[in-house]
């Protein structure tokens, strides 16, 4: 496999520490509102990935943190005048309840909290310090940027440049504008903090993922991915504190997703044109939004808008008609001896190929239509091992993209076929307008009736 390295500006070929497995980090939310149609966009995209390399093989470690102390936190706590564990409480169980919604594989996934590992977060600036990489004032402590080599290598930025371009202001207390915050000291008795060697305070935001991953994961991490907008400061300085505190190299990979617009426009809360899941969740159901997610390469910039939302919905439907019809015919078909699976075998490898260059869901997704296509001129003639061949193929690639998960509607399908065997009584009595009445009828309810040889199937449309 593939993997587009922001590291280096190029495509390298996907080799982990070590043989077969795949440790994995990926930047989570500040749990204090619920997550946005932004937010997804990793959420889905590096599920995706960790779902393919579980089916070529890997034993794959997945962890994703929860920053849940933070300025907007603690802010909100106190526009609700209560404590801030009420308010990450709160959002943790809505991203958790969207995750379910979003099909994403979260019994697979560790979800650390930057409250639990604060210890070793006061430990890790303590090796800073002493290495002479980070200094105290008067119980701000932050990371000297000058003692970090290649400052700048993940994002291609100039430290003369970016020195040049920071606001000075005479009474701030770092060394140098690009000095950052490993460890705040309280502001107010009111703010949440915890006991260290430098007072009562609480950390960085920088800090948490570089901690997290180390305990977790290790010194060196396989990838470390998030949105394009996490390049700088937030990766940059999570690679100048982990590789000067551990003296190795953090990440061998990393990856990045690109933004979503909304109508062509960059999504703001200024602008009205930002939505959380749930806002979208009231018009689609999120298998379509995880769809659409996935039909645009992750790195490409992705637009919302209603159109393709429904395009969207309308692609979707036909993966479900496809499934159902080859279920169907898997109840009625028979096993010959001129079975031909050789197309199965090349829609296979070519879906194989699309997401070994560098995850492309979207050309892999085009594969998966294709074989909708292909089924779809299946009939009650069709070989069955063709049929099986087809519904395994099906699932595998819809599974390794997280899609057609949805449980089928037993009630409709009991209802559909109450009325088909009411048509069936209709027509042995010659009674034809009853029949039409109730073909009509399920054409209402977008079922399409098919006689055949071996009795009548149907399927939406």
């Amino acid at each position: 496999m593939k993997i587009y390295n922001t590291l280096t500006r190029k495509k390298e070929d996907f080799k982990p520490i070590q043989a077969g497995k795949a440790l994995i980090y990926v930047c989570g939310p500040t749990v204090y509102n619920y997550i946005h149609i932004g937010n997804s966009r990793p959420m889905i995209v590096y599920d995706t990935l960790r779902r393919y390399l579980i089916y070529i093989g890997y034993d794959v470690k997945f962890v994703s943190n929860f920053t849940d102390i933070d300025d907007k936190i603690i802010n909100r706590a106190k526009e609700e005048n209560v404590p801030f564990t009420d308010i990450t409480k709160k959002y943790i169980d809505a991203y958790l309840e969207d995750s379910y919604g979003l099909n994403l594989f979260e019994s697979h996934t560790i979800h650390p909290k930057a409250t639990e590992c604060i210890n070793e977060m006061i430990e890790f600036v303590k090796v800073l310090e002493e290495k002479d990489i980070a200094y105290n004032v008067d119980g701000n402590v932050y990371f000297d940027i000058t003692k970090a080599k290649d400052y700048g290598k993940l994002s291609k930025k100039n430290i003369d440049d970016l020195r040049a371009g920071a606001r000075i202001d005479i009474s701030d207390e770092k060394k140098n504008p690009l000095d950052f915050a490993l460890w705040k000291k309280r502001k107010d008795e009111t703010e949440p903090a915890w006991e260290s060697p430098w007072g009562m305070g609480r950390p960085g935001w920088h800090l948490e993922c570089s901690v997290m991953a180390k305990k977790y994961l290790g010194d060196t991490i396989d990838i470390h991915a998030g949105g394009e907008d996490l390049q700088f400061p937030h990766h940059e300085n999570e690679i100048a504190q982990s590789e000067c505190c551990n003296g190795k190299v953090f990440a061998n990979y990393w990856m990045h997703n690109g933004m979503i617009n909304i109508d062509n426009v960059k999504m703001s809360k200024s602008k009205g044109n930002f939505f959380t899941i749930k806002d979208i969740q009231k018009e689609y159901d999120l298998e379509v939004i995880r769809l659409w997610i996935l039909s645009t390469h992750y790195r490409n910039p992705l637009n919302f808008s209603r159109e393709v939302m429904e395009q969207t919905k309308n692609g979707l439907e036909r993966m479900y008609n496809g499934k159902e019809h080859l279920e169907r015919l898997l109840e009625i078909c028979e096993e010959k001896e001129d079975e031909d699976i050789s197309k199965l075998v090349e829609l296979k490898k070519e879906f194989l190929d699309c997401m070994d260059d560098d995850l492309n869901t979207a050309d892999a997704i085009s594969k998966v239509y294709e074989l909708i296509r292909y089924a779809n001129t299946f009939d009650e003639n069709t070989d069955l091992k063709v049929v099986k061949g087809a519904v395994k193929l099906l699932s595998d690639l819809t599974s390794v993209l997280g899609l057609l998960y949805k449980e089928e509607d037993d009630n409709l399908d009991e209802k559909v076929e109450k009325l088909i065997k009411e048509r069936e009584e209709a027509r042995k009595n010659k009674d034809f307008k009853r029949a039409d009445e109730i073909r009509d009828a399920l054409k209402e309810m977008n079922i399409e009736l098919k006689d055949t040889r071996n009795g009548v199937i149907w399927k939406r449309v």
